[in-house]
Protein backbone atom coordinates (compact mmCIF):
# COMPACT_ATOMS: atom_id res chain seq x y z
CA UNK A 1 0.00 0.00 0.00
CA UNK A 2 1.27 3.50 -0.82
CA UNK A 3 2.66 5.19 2.30
CA UNK A 4 0.50 8.31 1.97
CA UNK A 5 -2.58 6.08 1.74
CA UNK A 6 -1.42 4.20 4.84
CA UNK A 7 -1.09 7.50 6.70
CA UNK A 8 -4.60 8.56 5.73
CA UNK A 9 -6.03 5.21 6.77
CA UNK A 10 -4.32 5.42 10.16
CA UNK A 11 -5.91 8.80 10.84
CA UNK A 12 -9.34 7.52 9.80
CA UNK A 13 -9.02 4.47 12.05
CA UNK A 14 -8.02 6.69 14.97
CA UNK A 15 -10.98 8.98 14.39
CA UNK A 16 -13.43 6.08 14.16
CA UNK A 17 -12.15 4.62 17.43
CA UNK A 18 -12.37 8.00 19.15
CA UNK A 19 -15.89 8.59 17.89
CA UNK A 20 -17.17 5.19 18.98
CA UNK A 21 -15.91 5.74 22.51
CA UNK A 22 -17.15 9.31 22.93
CA UNK A 23 -20.17 10.55 24.86
CA UNK A 24 -22.35 13.23 23.25
CA UNK A 25 -25.54 15.13 24.06
CA UNK A 26 -28.72 13.36 23.03
CA UNK A 27 -30.89 15.26 20.51
CA UNK A 28 -33.99 13.83 22.23
CA UNK A 29 -32.99 15.67 25.39
CA UNK A 30 -32.89 18.91 23.36
CA UNK A 31 -36.42 18.29 22.06
CA UNK A 32 -37.61 17.92 25.64
CA UNK A 33 -35.93 21.23 26.45
CA UNK A 34 -37.92 22.95 23.68
CA UNK A 35 -35.05 23.40 21.21
CA UNK A 36 -35.42 22.21 17.61
CA UNK A 37 -32.89 19.39 17.02
CA UNK A 38 -29.81 20.88 15.34
CA UNK A 39 -29.10 17.68 13.41
CA UNK A 40 -31.42 15.17 11.75
CA UNK A 41 -29.91 11.75 10.99
CA UNK A 42 -30.33 10.12 7.61
CA UNK A 43 -33.33 7.77 7.98
CA UNK A 44 -32.32 4.47 6.40
CA UNK A 45 -35.20 2.31 7.65
CA UNK A 46 -37.94 4.54 6.24
CA UNK A 47 -36.24 5.28 2.92
CA UNK A 48 -38.88 4.77 0.19
CA UNK A 49 -37.69 2.22 -2.34
CA UNK A 50 -38.40 3.20 -5.95
CA UNK A 51 -41.35 1.64 -7.77
CA UNK A 52 -40.79 -1.67 -9.52
CA UNK A 53 -39.08 -1.32 -12.86
CA UNK A 54 -36.85 1.60 -11.85
CA UNK A 55 -33.13 1.00 -11.49
CA UNK A 56 -30.89 3.33 -9.49
CA UNK A 57 -27.95 4.44 -11.64
CA UNK A 58 -26.29 7.34 -9.81
CA UNK A 59 -26.60 9.33 -6.58
CA UNK A 60 -25.53 12.96 -6.01
CA UNK A 61 -25.39 14.04 -2.35
CA UNK A 62 -24.94 17.61 -1.07
CA UNK A 63 -24.51 17.78 2.69
CA UNK A 64 -23.91 20.59 5.15
CA UNK A 65 -20.93 20.17 7.45
CA UNK A 66 -21.39 18.82 10.96
CA UNK A 67 -21.77 20.67 14.25
CA UNK A 68 -19.18 23.38 14.79
CA UNK A 69 -18.17 26.13 17.17
CA UNK A 70 -19.72 29.56 16.49
CA UNK A 71 -17.91 31.66 13.90
CA UNK A 72 -17.72 34.56 16.37
CA UNK A 73 -17.75 35.23 20.12
CA UNK A 74 -21.22 36.40 21.16
CA UNK A 75 -23.44 36.25 24.26
CA UNK A 76 -20.33 35.50 26.33
CA UNK A 77 -20.98 38.03 29.10
CA UNK A 78 -23.47 37.45 31.91
CA UNK A 79 -26.35 36.80 32.05
CA UNK A 80 -26.09 34.67 28.88
CA UNK A 81 -22.61 33.37 29.77
CA UNK A 82 -22.17 31.20 26.68
CA UNK A 83 -18.48 30.19 26.65
CA UNK A 84 -16.13 32.23 24.53
CA UNK A 85 -13.69 29.30 24.47
CA UNK A 86 -15.17 26.01 23.24
CA UNK A 87 -13.34 23.04 24.72
CA UNK A 88 -14.90 20.49 22.37
CA UNK A 89 -12.12 19.63 19.94
CA UNK A 90 -10.16 16.83 21.62
CA UNK A 91 -10.18 14.57 18.57
CA UNK A 92 -8.99 17.37 16.30
CA UNK A 93 -5.93 17.95 18.41
CA UNK A 94 -4.63 14.40 18.18
CA UNK A 95 -3.62 12.80 14.95
CA UNK A 96 -0.81 10.60 13.73
CA UNK A 97 1.86 11.23 11.18
CA UNK A 98 4.68 9.13 9.84
CA UNK A 99 8.09 10.68 9.56
CA UNK A 100 11.54 9.53 8.53
CA UNK A 101 14.08 11.98 9.82
CA UNK A 102 16.69 10.85 7.33
CA UNK A 103 14.99 11.61 4.02
CA UNK A 104 11.61 13.13 4.91
CA UNK A 105 9.72 10.18 3.45
CA UNK A 106 6.57 8.88 5.08
CA UNK A 107 8.05 5.83 6.76
CA UNK A 108 8.74 4.30 10.13
CA UNK A 109 6.60 4.17 13.25
CA UNK A 110 3.72 6.62 13.74
CA UNK A 111 4.56 9.54 16.00
CA UNK A 112 1.88 11.35 17.99
CA UNK A 113 1.54 15.05 17.12
CA UNK A 114 -0.52 17.65 18.93
CA UNK A 115 -2.00 20.93 17.71
CA UNK A 116 -3.24 23.56 20.18
CA UNK A 117 -5.09 26.87 19.86
CA UNK A 118 -2.99 29.72 21.22
CA UNK A 119 -4.97 32.59 22.74
CA UNK A 120 -3.91 36.21 22.31
CA UNK A 121 -2.37 36.25 25.79
CA UNK A 122 -0.06 33.41 24.74
CA UNK A 123 -1.80 30.68 26.74
CA UNK A 124 -3.27 27.50 25.32
CA UNK A 125 -5.56 24.77 26.58
CA UNK A 126 -6.10 21.15 25.60
CA UNK A 127 -9.08 20.58 23.31
CA UNK A 128 -10.00 24.18 22.49
CA UNK A 129 -11.73 24.79 19.15
CA UNK A 130 -11.00 27.50 16.67
CA UNK A 131 -13.95 29.71 15.80
CA UNK A 132 -16.10 27.91 13.26
CA UNK A 133 -14.22 24.64 13.68
CA UNK A 134 -15.89 21.25 13.46
CA UNK A 135 -16.24 19.90 17.00
CA UNK A 136 -16.08 16.33 18.26
CA UNK A 137 -19.88 16.28 18.06
CA UNK A 138 -19.63 17.30 14.41
CA UNK A 139 -17.05 14.61 13.78
CA UNK A 140 -19.38 12.03 15.23
CA UNK A 141 -22.46 13.17 13.30
CA UNK A 142 -20.67 13.33 9.95
CA UNK A 143 -19.12 9.91 10.56
CA UNK A 144 -22.58 8.59 11.34
CA UNK A 145 -23.97 10.24 8.22
CA UNK A 146 -21.41 8.34 6.15
CA UNK A 147 -22.25 5.13 8.01
CA UNK A 148 -25.95 5.73 7.23
CA UNK A 149 -25.09 6.16 3.53
CA UNK A 150 -23.36 2.80 3.75
CA UNK A 151 -26.32 1.12 5.43
CA UNK A 152 -28.64 2.51 2.76
CA UNK A 153 -26.74 2.24 -0.51
CA UNK A 154 -24.44 -0.70 0.28
CA UNK A 155 -26.29 -2.92 2.76
CA UNK A 156 -29.98 -2.26 2.09
CA UNK A 157 -30.09 -1.47 -1.64
CA UNK A 158 -26.93 -3.22 -2.82
CA UNK A 159 -26.32 -0.24 -5.10
CA UNK A 160 -22.72 0.34 -4.01
CA UNK A 161 -20.13 -2.42 -3.63
CA UNK A 162 -19.20 -3.64 -0.16
CA UNK A 163 -15.55 -2.84 -0.85
CA UNK A 164 -14.37 0.14 -2.85
CA UNK A 165 -11.88 -1.60 -5.11
CA UNK A 166 -12.20 1.02 -7.85
CA UNK A 167 -11.80 4.60 -6.60
CA UNK A 168 -13.49 5.89 -9.75
CA UNK A 169 -16.84 4.59 -8.49
CA UNK A 170 -16.97 7.38 -5.92
CA UNK A 171 -16.50 11.13 -6.24
CA UNK A 172 -15.86 13.31 -3.19
CA UNK A 173 -15.63 17.09 -3.22
CA UNK A 174 -15.58 19.84 -0.59
CA UNK A 175 -15.39 23.59 -0.41
CA UNK A 176 -12.00 24.90 0.67
CA UNK A 177 -13.03 25.24 4.31
CA UNK A 178 -11.56 23.13 7.15
CA UNK A 179 -14.95 22.19 8.61
CA UNK A 180 -16.32 20.96 5.27
CA UNK A 181 -13.13 19.11 4.35
CA UNK A 182 -13.01 17.36 7.70
CA UNK A 183 -16.73 16.60 7.56
CA UNK A 184 -16.22 14.93 4.20
CA UNK A 185 -13.29 12.89 5.49
CA UNK A 186 -15.49 11.62 8.30
CA UNK A 187 -18.31 10.83 5.88
CA UNK A 188 -15.90 8.83 3.73
CA UNK A 189 -14.66 6.88 6.74
CA UNK A 190 -18.27 6.01 7.62
CA UNK A 191 -19.22 5.07 4.07
CA UNK A 192 -16.06 3.13 3.33
CA UNK A 193 -14.03 2.33 6.46
CA UNK A 194 -10.34 1.59 5.98
CA UNK A 195 -10.86 -2.16 5.73
CA UNK A 196 -13.44 -1.62 2.94
CA UNK A 197 -11.06 0.22 0.62
CA UNK A 198 -7.90 -1.94 0.83
CA UNK A 199 -6.32 -0.85 -2.43
CA UNK A 200 -6.99 2.84 -2.69
CA UNK A 201 -8.40 5.84 -0.86
CA UNK A 202 -10.50 8.24 -2.97
CA UNK A 203 -9.18 11.82 -3.05
CA UNK A 204 -11.10 14.79 -1.71
CA UNK A 205 -11.41 17.28 -4.57
CA UNK A 206 -11.26 21.03 -3.85
CA UNK A 207 -11.54 23.92 -6.28
CA UNK A 208 -9.81 27.28 -6.27
CA UNK A 209 -12.01 30.08 -4.98
CA UNK A 210 -12.64 31.62 -8.39
CA UNK A 211 -13.91 28.26 -9.71
CA UNK A 212 -16.06 27.27 -6.71
CA UNK A 213 -19.72 26.48 -7.39
CA UNK A 214 -20.69 24.51 -4.26
CA UNK A 215 -22.15 27.78 -2.96
CA UNK A 216 -23.08 31.14 -4.42
CA UNK A 217 -19.68 32.51 -5.39
CA UNK A 218 -19.66 36.22 -4.60
CA UNK A 219 -15.87 36.20 -4.95
CA UNK A 220 -16.04 35.60 -8.70
CA UNK A 221 -19.51 37.07 -9.27
CA UNK A 222 -19.76 40.66 -8.06
CA UNK A 223 -23.27 41.00 -9.47
CA UNK A 224 -24.41 38.21 -7.15
CA UNK A 225 -22.75 39.97 -4.23
CA UNK A 226 -24.68 43.16 -4.96
CA UNK A 227 -27.95 41.25 -5.23
CA UNK A 228 -27.37 39.47 -1.93
CA UNK A 229 -26.59 42.76 -0.19
CA UNK A 230 -29.90 44.02 -1.51
CA UNK A 231 -31.72 40.98 -0.12
CA UNK A 232 -30.10 41.56 3.27
CA UNK A 233 -31.19 45.20 3.31
CA UNK A 234 -34.71 44.25 2.26
CA UNK A 235 -34.84 41.70 5.08
CA UNK A 236 -33.74 44.38 7.55
CA UNK A 237 -36.43 46.78 6.35
CA UNK A 238 -39.08 44.07 6.58
CA UNK A 239 -38.20 42.38 9.88
CA UNK A 240 -36.49 45.00 12.05
CA UNK A 241 -39.82 46.54 13.16
CA UNK A 242 -41.06 43.10 14.25
CA UNK A 243 -37.77 42.31 16.02
CA UNK A 244 -38.19 45.42 18.18
CA UNK A 245 -40.71 43.44 20.20
CA UNK A 246 -37.86 41.19 21.41
CA UNK A 247 -35.57 43.98 22.65
CA UNK A 248 -37.03 44.17 26.14
CA UNK A 249 -36.36 40.47 26.72
CA UNK A 250 -33.20 39.82 24.71
CA UNK A 251 -31.09 42.98 24.73
CA UNK A 252 -29.71 42.14 28.17
CA UNK A 253 -27.94 39.16 26.60
CA UNK A 254 -26.19 41.20 23.90
CA UNK A 255 -24.76 44.11 25.85
CA UNK A 256 -27.94 46.18 25.73
CA UNK A 257 -27.98 46.33 21.94
CA UNK A 258 -31.22 45.90 19.99
CA UNK A 259 -32.01 42.69 18.10
CA UNK A 260 -31.84 43.57 14.40
CA UNK A 261 -31.09 41.89 11.08
CA UNK A 262 -28.26 44.40 10.59
CA UNK A 263 -27.49 44.91 14.27
CA UNK A 264 -24.28 44.38 16.26
CA UNK A 265 -24.30 41.47 16.68
CA UNK A 266 -26.48 40.64 13.69
CA UNK A 267 -29.58 38.53 14.28
CA UNK A 268 -27.91 35.80 12.21
CA UNK A 269 -24.89 35.90 14.50
CA UNK A 270 -27.06 35.58 17.59
CA UNK A 271 -28.82 32.55 16.17
CA UNK A 272 -25.52 31.06 15.00
CA UNK A 273 -24.27 31.06 18.59
CA UNK A 274 -27.60 29.78 19.96
CA UNK A 275 -27.84 26.96 17.43
CA UNK A 276 -24.22 25.94 17.97
CA UNK A 277 -24.67 25.96 21.77
CA UNK A 278 -27.88 23.92 21.57
CA UNK A 279 -26.18 21.39 19.32
CA UNK A 280 -23.61 20.73 22.04
CA UNK A 281 -25.89 20.69 25.07
CA UNK A 282 -24.65 24.09 26.26
CA UNK A 283 -27.30 25.94 28.27
CA UNK A 284 -28.81 28.92 26.46
CA UNK A 285 -30.98 31.69 27.94
CA UNK A 286 -34.56 30.44 28.44
CA UNK A 287 -36.00 32.99 26.01
CA UNK A 288 -34.11 31.25 23.20
CA UNK A 289 -35.98 28.04 23.94
CA UNK A 290 -39.33 29.71 23.27
CA UNK A 291 -40.77 28.83 19.89
CA UNK A 292 -42.24 32.28 19.21
CA UNK A 293 -38.90 33.98 19.86
CA UNK A 294 -36.83 31.53 17.84
CA UNK A 295 -39.30 31.43 14.96
CA UNK A 296 -39.32 35.21 14.54
CA UNK A 297 -35.53 35.51 14.51
CA UNK A 298 -35.24 32.52 12.20
CA UNK A 299 -37.67 34.05 9.70
CA UNK A 300 -35.60 37.23 9.65
CA UNK A 301 -32.34 35.30 9.19
CA UNK A 302 -33.81 33.11 6.45
CA UNK A 303 -35.01 36.23 4.63
CA UNK A 304 -31.54 37.76 4.92
CA UNK A 305 -29.49 34.74 3.87
CA UNK A 306 -31.63 32.30 1.96
CA UNK A 307 -34.41 34.16 0.14
CA UNK A 308 -32.87 33.63 -3.29
CA UNK A 309 -36.20 33.90 -5.09
CA UNK A 310 -35.39 35.85 -8.26
CA UNK A 311 -34.41 34.06 -11.44
CA UNK A 312 -31.21 36.10 -11.72
CA UNK A 313 -30.02 35.15 -8.24
CA UNK A 314 -30.82 31.51 -8.91
CA UNK A 315 -28.90 31.55 -12.21
CA UNK A 316 -25.83 33.23 -10.74
CA UNK A 317 -25.92 31.34 -7.44
CA UNK A 318 -26.83 27.76 -8.28
CA UNK A 319 -26.91 27.63 -12.09
CA UNK A 320 -23.35 26.40 -12.53
CA UNK A 321 -23.71 23.75 -9.82
CA UNK A 322 -26.92 22.36 -11.29
CA UNK A 323 -25.34 22.44 -14.74
CA UNK A 324 -22.45 20.32 -13.44
CA UNK A 325 -24.91 17.86 -11.93
CA UNK A 326 -26.96 17.66 -15.14
CA UNK A 327 -23.86 17.11 -17.25
CA UNK A 328 -22.69 14.23 -15.07
CA UNK A 329 -26.11 12.63 -15.24
CA UNK A 330 -26.05 12.93 -19.05
CA UNK A 331 -22.67 11.26 -19.12
CA UNK A 332 -24.00 8.37 -17.02
CA UNK A 333 -27.01 7.99 -19.31
CA UNK A 334 -24.83 8.08 -22.43
CA UNK A 335 -22.07 5.74 -21.23
CA UNK A 336 -23.95 3.48 -18.85
CA UNK A 337 -21.60 1.11 -17.03
CA UNK A 338 -18.67 2.57 -18.96
CA UNK A 339 -19.02 5.56 -16.64
CA UNK A 340 -18.03 3.99 -13.29
CA UNK A 341 -19.16 6.88 -11.03
CA UNK A 342 -22.06 5.70 -8.85
CA UNK A 343 -22.05 8.12 -5.91
CA UNK A 344 -20.94 11.75 -5.70
CA UNK A 345 -20.76 13.34 -2.23
CA UNK A 346 -20.27 17.09 -1.86
CA UNK A 347 -19.52 18.74 1.49
CA UNK A 348 -20.81 22.30 1.63
CA UNK A 349 -22.68 24.90 3.70
CA UNK A 350 -26.16 25.92 4.81
CA UNK A 351 -26.23 28.65 2.16
CA UNK A 352 -25.80 26.06 -0.59
CA UNK A 353 -28.39 23.63 0.81
CA UNK A 354 -30.99 26.38 1.20
CA UNK A 355 -30.17 27.89 -2.20
CA UNK A 356 -30.56 24.54 -3.96
CA UNK A 357 -33.94 23.97 -2.32
CA UNK A 358 -35.04 27.52 -3.08
CA UNK A 359 -33.90 27.32 -6.70
CA UNK A 360 -35.93 24.14 -7.15
CA UNK A 361 -38.96 25.71 -5.37
CA UNK A 362 -39.00 23.16 -2.53
CA UNK A 363 -37.50 25.22 0.30
CA UNK A 364 -39.23 24.86 3.68
CA UNK A 365 -38.09 28.34 4.82
CA UNK A 366 -36.13 26.90 7.76
CA UNK A 367 -32.43 27.30 8.49
CA UNK A 368 -30.83 24.01 7.32
CA UNK A 369 -29.54 22.12 10.38
CA UNK A 370 -26.08 20.59 10.67
CA UNK A 371 -25.59 17.65 8.24
CA UNK A 372 -28.75 18.67 6.37
CA UNK A 373 -28.57 17.06 2.94
CA UNK A 374 -30.25 17.20 -0.44
CA UNK A 375 -29.90 14.16 -2.69
CA UNK A 376 -30.46 13.74 -6.42
CA UNK A 377 -31.02 10.12 -7.47
CA UNK A 378 -30.88 9.14 -11.15
CA UNK A 379 -33.06 6.18 -12.16
CA UNK A 380 -33.54 4.35 -15.43
CA UNK A 381 -36.57 2.44 -16.66
CA UNK A 382 -36.65 0.16 -19.67
CA UNK A 383 -39.37 1.03 -22.13
CA UNK A 384 -39.91 -2.67 -22.86
CA UNK A 385 -43.63 -3.28 -23.54
CA UNK A 386 -45.51 -5.57 -21.19
CA UNK A 387 -46.36 -9.12 -22.25
CA UNK A 388 -49.41 -9.08 -24.49
CA UNK A 389 -48.73 -5.58 -25.82
CA UNK A 390 -48.83 -5.42 -29.66
CA UNK A 391 -45.16 -4.39 -29.80
CA UNK A 392 -44.01 -6.94 -27.21
CA UNK A 393 -42.43 -9.29 -29.79
CA UNK A 394 -40.73 -6.38 -31.52
CA UNK A 395 -39.27 -5.34 -28.17
CA UNK A 396 -37.82 -8.80 -27.60
CA UNK A 397 -36.22 -8.80 -31.04
CA UNK A 398 -34.61 -5.42 -30.39
CA UNK A 399 -31.98 -5.81 -27.64
CA UNK A 400 -31.17 -2.07 -27.72
CA UNK A 401 -34.44 -0.75 -26.41
CA UNK A 402 -34.38 2.87 -25.25
CA UNK A 403 -34.61 3.57 -21.54
CA UNK A 404 -36.51 6.30 -19.76
CA UNK A 405 -34.68 8.24 -17.04
CA UNK A 406 -35.98 9.97 -13.93
CA UNK A 407 -34.58 12.18 -11.18
CA UNK A 408 -35.81 12.03 -7.60
CA UNK A 409 -34.85 14.83 -5.21
CA UNK A 410 -34.86 14.14 -1.47
CA UNK A 411 -34.32 16.74 1.27
CA UNK A 412 -34.13 15.84 4.95
CA UNK A 413 -35.59 12.35 4.47
CA UNK A 414 -38.49 13.62 2.35
CA UNK A 415 -39.24 13.21 -1.35
CA UNK A 416 -39.55 16.57 -3.10
CA UNK A 417 -42.09 16.86 -5.91
CA UNK A 418 -40.55 19.54 -8.12
CA UNK A 419 -43.22 22.04 -9.26
CA UNK A 420 -41.79 22.34 -12.76
CA UNK A 421 -42.26 18.59 -13.21
CA UNK A 422 -45.88 18.62 -12.09
CA UNK A 423 -47.61 18.54 -15.46
CA UNK A 424 -48.58 15.33 -17.22
CA UNK A 425 -45.69 13.73 -19.06
CA UNK A 426 -43.01 15.43 -16.98
CA UNK A 427 -42.97 12.83 -14.20
CA UNK A 428 -43.47 9.12 -13.73
CA UNK A 429 -47.18 8.37 -13.95
CA UNK A 430 -48.60 8.19 -10.43
CA UNK A 431 -45.34 9.34 -8.83
CA UNK A 432 -44.90 13.13 -8.99
CA UNK A 433 -41.60 12.92 -7.10
CA UNK A 434 -39.93 11.14 -10.06
CA UNK A 435 -39.24 13.96 -12.50
CA UNK A 436 -38.31 12.95 -16.03
CA UNK A 437 -34.66 13.65 -16.71
CA UNK A 438 -35.69 15.64 -19.78
CA UNK A 439 -37.94 17.96 -17.74
CA UNK A 440 -35.30 18.31 -15.02
CA UNK A 441 -32.59 19.19 -17.53
CA UNK A 442 -34.89 21.59 -19.35
CA UNK A 443 -35.25 23.60 -16.13
CA UNK A 444 -31.51 23.38 -15.40
CA UNK A 445 -30.78 24.72 -18.86
CA UNK A 446 -32.98 27.74 -18.11
CA UNK A 447 -30.98 28.30 -14.91
CA UNK A 448 -27.55 27.98 -16.53
CA UNK A 449 -25.88 31.29 -17.45
CA UNK A 450 -24.96 31.44 -21.13
CA UNK A 451 -22.01 33.71 -20.30
CA UNK A 452 -21.34 33.57 -16.56
CA UNK A 453 -18.59 36.19 -16.57
CA UNK A 454 -20.70 38.63 -18.54
CA UNK A 455 -23.76 38.13 -16.33
CA UNK A 456 -21.62 38.57 -13.23
CA UNK A 457 -19.98 41.78 -14.37
CA UNK A 458 -21.00 45.14 -12.96
CA UNK A 459 -21.78 47.76 -15.64
CA UNK A 460 -19.53 50.79 -15.45
CA UNK A 461 -21.32 54.02 -14.80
Amino acid sequence: MHKSVKLALLSVVFLAKFISAANYPNSEDMVMAGVRPPQEPLDVENYPVAPEGLKLDQVHVYVRHGERAPVGVRLADPPASIPSHWMLCTAARQFRAELNTNNGALDGDPLPLKRLVERKDGTSAEGECLLGELTDVGRKSTFEYGAALRRLYVERLGFLPDQLLNAEQAYFRSTNMPRTMESLRNIISGLYPAEKCPNTLPPILIRNGKDENLLGNTFSCKRLEILQIGFAQAAANLYNPALESLDRRLSKYIGGHPVRVDGKPRASGIMDTIRAASAHGIKVPPEFEEKAVVDLIEKAVVAEWFSDKTEEVRRLGMGLLLSDLSRKMSRKVSLGDQDPVKILVHSTHDTAIAALCSTLDVYDELWPPFTASITFELFSKSSEPSRGHPSYLQGILNPFRPREHYVRVRYQNKNMALPFCGTEGKHLSGHAEFCTLAAFQERVEELTPLDYDAECSIPRS
